[in-house]
């Protein structure tokens, strides 16, 4: 009996783990009840009257829908013979094999709907316009549509595991048609509207409430995924439409046809159980099943009103506090994959951005449902907002690893908050994100409206209409939201920039750490001169075809290194971190730092091979416009045995030449070398003309965007010290798929192929590492970096790298680079640290910084600390200026002074 009690009070305990959220009290219990009342019909009557954008909105509607309404007075079985159905058949069951539909059997006395052909929506057959689709196809030949593939895009019968979502997609767009039609019915009280509405719906619920659970054969993970009309119940949005419409039109079926709401309500409710049934929890999945859920939801009745005590209460609690297998809690969802201290979504950034705006319009939405405000309970949503213009580059353009594509934030989620603040009076809420919205939103001052115009649907009735802002709030300033370095653990995601626009410059390193990521080792996304240049290539096609399993989502396609031809792992939803061992300034520290040096040092586990892999990358600002990037790559096996480690590297441009040190171009020739004959992975054959040469010394590859005439071309400079046992690779790679429109880019880069540098290393690659400077300039300015060289460490350390970059401007750059906590030495220089760099500048200025390290000695200055820790002391006008993160003690001019952990600030040596 005690162990019973223990046992009850450790269930009672976990269901209360995570906060409760409060139900909404006081539930409309009419139609319409999801936007609006029947109480504020007269109010949007008076708007559409009086406002101009939503006469326009109405206009569209009806634009869109009126032939069709029309037609259906005259031919009611024109639309509803369009519908996507089991018409002859009337078949109950479905089966699926794995992610392509098979057949279907059983009988139901009405036709019942259509499953989608196949998870994979990449098809070479089109949806046709609806005017083409054959009335009542149930055919044993398949689907009639078009072929893409073929000239003309000839019709022609196919199986519909050969059609994606084609089956999907028609019925969506007629529900849609007949959506539209229930509200303007509710709006206009015009009976045609609620005809063509009800004819459509009532086949199709009807034909739902006979259909099963779809049946996988080979009794896999599909199984757990499968809606009612989709593989995955997170595409089950039908629904949503359903369930809107039948809000609209309830009034209509009560007058009408009544006898059918209990028919109705069933089905949407084993609708709604299929979906918090099936799916996965863990990612953005549970939210979209939530959206869908919440929506069915609220055209309920009340729990009251149904034997299994299963109604509107019961499924908005659930999305709310409940918890099963595959359907989580708001709490336990957003605990599981926000990190609260930076507002990072545990996916890729495309993906993690999606998801915060997403969450803010579900709890804007509940809000305006429910005059309920649930945001307070939801305390991470605000820093999730805030933090999404860290993943911008200087160029305005977002990170994009993973499945994801370089474009803008968007202000979903800024104006949402916004009306969330207007509409419950939080005056210091509306104030903070009225001030970021300007940032990011051009001409809101002076339009004083936000949001653009309104699509021609129904919610922008509710949703949608113009944003007013209040003129008293003013922009904010972006250093609120932008930080020189940035890290997500959650992720494995590490940035680093400094300044804005095309001189600014910034380096994204991430792992494989969250959803949607790839297998890509220690990644590397590089920006130069307006460009993210070293970019990621996206998915490049669905995440079932072979050219993403094979080639997207693996290391060859990425910026980062491979060892002995094999680097790999699970891809999509993946748990390999980075571990960041050091960073300099600290992450989201908005002063106190010196401005232009960053760094980041990181090391990795890559688990294929079971290989030590450390990078280390640095941004140097030498002037207003010129800078580099130093990037030391280390990797070896813990066994080892080394064959080989392949650095990759793939920039934006026309053309790449690979040249010797002295800027003369290499004699390359054709090479197999590099393919999947040997062991090794399938990416290597998706790269072509692979050309090599075989060398020591010194080497550079260098690419260029050629512009239009009269604008100046943009180019990457990579310059690699040579090594024993070194190979060197020119290749071609599939196009980068990451870029919308081109992003202002002077070719069709998601055409051409992505030209990629490759330098192999026979054995490992610690004492032997990858080296590289990266100068991104244009023609018009030409390159401030006039010579690279390389240094060894006169204490002997094998796994040593020293630098001496000189500038145009006479700048002289000493850069140390160590892993083994010992000291090194060239000249009368000497530091025991991972990182440090001596800059002396031509009119006696300089800048010393030591990253991670205890000791910097040089001709004059002697800094020491009895711990680890980043220190820069700056040498300018005759001034000394001091960041220490450690305590230090500085000696200079044989006087020691000692100084207390503090920010950039002026200090006096005598």
């Amino acid at each position: 009996m005690k162990k019973i009690l223990v046992l009850m009070m450790l269930i009672s305990l976990g269901n209360w783990s995570h906060a409760q959220i409060p139900l909404p009290n006081n539930l409309e219990e009419g139609y319409p009840r999801m936007y609006i009342t029947q109480a504020g019909k007269k109010n949007l009557q008076k708007t559409i009257k009086k406002e101009t954008w939503a006469q326009e909105v109405l206009k569209g509607i009806h634009d869109r829908i009126d032939v069709y309404v029309q037609r259906h007075v005259q031919d009611p079985e024109w639309m509803v013979s369009r519908l996507q159905m089991h018409w002859k058949t009337k078949a109950t069951n479905i089966y699926v094999d794995g992610i392509n539909y098979s057949h279907a059997d059983g009988e139901a006395p009405v036709p019942t709907v259509r499953f989608v052909g196949s998870r994979d929506y990449t098809t070479s057959y089109g949806t046709p316009k609806l005017e083409d689709v054959l009335p009542y196809m149930d055919d044993p030949r398949g689907l009639y549509l078009p072929n893409r593939s073929k000239e003309g895009s000839p019709f022609e019968w196919v199986d519909p595991s050969k059609t994606g979502r084609v089956i999907y997609s028609i019925n969506e767009q007629i529900i849609e048609l007949a959506h539209d039609a229930a509200f303007i019915y509710w709006l206009e009280n015009d009976e045609r509207y609620a005809k063509f509405a009800y004819d459509i719906i009532h086949t199709y619920l009807e034909g739902m409430s006979y259909r099963s659970e779809p049946i996988d054969l080979l009794n896999g993970h599909i199984q757990t995924l499968v809606g009612f009309t989709n593989f995955q119940v997170i595409h089950e949005n039908v629904l949503i439409d359903v369930a809107e419409l039948y809000d609209y039109l309830h009034q209509y079926i009560e007058a009408s046809h009544a006898e059918n709401i209990p028919m109705y309500d069933k089905t949407i409710k084993r609708w709604t159980d299929q979906i918090i049934k099936n799916g996965v929890p863990q990612n953005n999945w549970n939210l979209h099943q939530a959206k869908i859920i919440l929506k069915a939801a609220m055209v309920l009745q009340d729990n009251k009103n149904y034997e299994d005590k299963k109604g509107r209460e019961y499924y908005i609690d659930y999305i709310l506090n409940k918890t099963s297998a595959r359907q989580w809690s708001l709490n336990k969802f957003m605990e599981f994959a926000y990190d609260f201290n930076t507002g990072v979504w545990a996916e890729c950034p495309g993906y993690a951005q999606g998801v915060t705006k997403d969450l803010v319009h579900f709890i804007s939405d509940f809000d305006n449902t429910f005059n309920h405000n649930i945001l307070p309970y939801t305390p991470v949503i605000p820093k999730a907002v805030k933090m999404l213009p860290q993943y911008l580059f200087p160029n305005g353009q977002t990170v994009a690893f993973g499945d994801s594509n370089y474009g803008g934030i968007g202000t979903d989620a800024i104006t949402d908050m916004i009306r969330m603040a207007q509409k419950n009076k939080n005056e210091a809420l509306e104030k903070e994100f009225t001030g970021m919205y300007h940032l990011f939103v051009k001409d809101s001052e002076r339009s004083g409206r936000g949001g653009g115009k309104p699509r021609a649907n129904i919610s922008s009735f509710f949703q949608s209409k113009p944003l007013e802002i209040n003129p008293k709030y003013p922009a904010g300033d972006m250093k609120d939201y932008i930080t020189q370095t940035f890290y997500a653990p959650n992720v494995s995601w590490h940035v680093q920039r400094m300044g804005t626009g095309k001189d600014g410059m910034m380096v994204s390193l991430n792992a494989s750490l969250g959803n949607h990521m790839h297998a890509n080792g220690i990644n590397m996304e590089l920006y130069g001169k307006g460009f993210v240049q070293g970019a990621d290539p996206g998915k490049g096609a669905g995440y079932l075809q072979p050219i993403y399993l094979e080639f997207y989502s693996q290391f060859p396609a990425h910026n980062t290194v491979m060892v002995d031809g094999v680097s790999s792992y699970t891809e999509m939803f993946s748990n390999h971190a980075f571990d960041l061992m050091g960073e300099y300034p600290k992450s989201e520290q908005k002063d106190g730092y010196y401005p232009n040096i960053t760094y980041s040092d990181v090391y990795f586990l890559e688990p294929e091979t079971r290989s030590d892999q450390s990078r280390l990358v640095s941004a140097i600002k030498t002037g207003a416009t010129t800078g580099y990037y130093v990037d030391v790559f280390r990797s070896k096996k813990q066994r080892k045995g080394d064959k080989f480690h392949d650095y990759f590297y793939h920039n934006l441009g026309q053309s790449m030449e690979v040249l010797d040190a002295s800027g003369k171009p290499l004699n390359l020739s054709p090479s197999e070398g590099m393919a999947f004959a040997g062991g090794y992975l399938y990416a290597f054959d998706y790269q072509w003309d692979k050309k090599s040469i075989k060398t020591n010394n010194d080497y550079q590859a260098q690419w260029k965007i050629d512009r239009p005439e009269g604008e100046e071309d943009v180019f990457m400079n990579l310059w690699m010290k040579g090594s024993e046992n070194r190979e060197i690779f020119s290749l071609k790679s599939p196009p980068n798929k990451a870029f919308k429109g081109n992003s202002g880019l002077p070719y069709d880069v998601d055409k051409a192929p992505y030209l990629t540098f490759n330098a192999r290393q026979y054995g490992e690659a610690w004492e032997h590492p990858f080296v590289s400077v990266y100068e991104p300039f244009t023609s018009t300015d030409g390159k401030s970096v006039t010579s690279i060289k390389s240094f060894e460490d006169e204490n002997g350390s094998k796994d040593f790298v020293g630098l001496n970059i000189m500038s145009t401007s006479g700048r002289a750059d000493l850069i140390f680079s160590s892993v083994n906590n010992k000291s090194a030495k060239y000249k009368e220089i000497s530091t025991n640290a991972t990182y440090a760099l001596i800059g002396k500048e031509k009119n006696g200025d300089a800048v010393l910084f030591m990253g991670n390290g205890t000791e910097l000695s040089t001709k004059d200055f002697i800094i020491s600390a009895s711990e680890k820790g980043n220190v820069v002391l700056e040498i300018k006008g005759g001034k000394l200026f001091l960041n220490n993160e450690v305590p230090v003690t500085i000696t200079y001019n044989n006087k020691e002074k000692q100084f207390n952990v503090g920010a950039f600030r002026v200090i006096d040596l005598n």
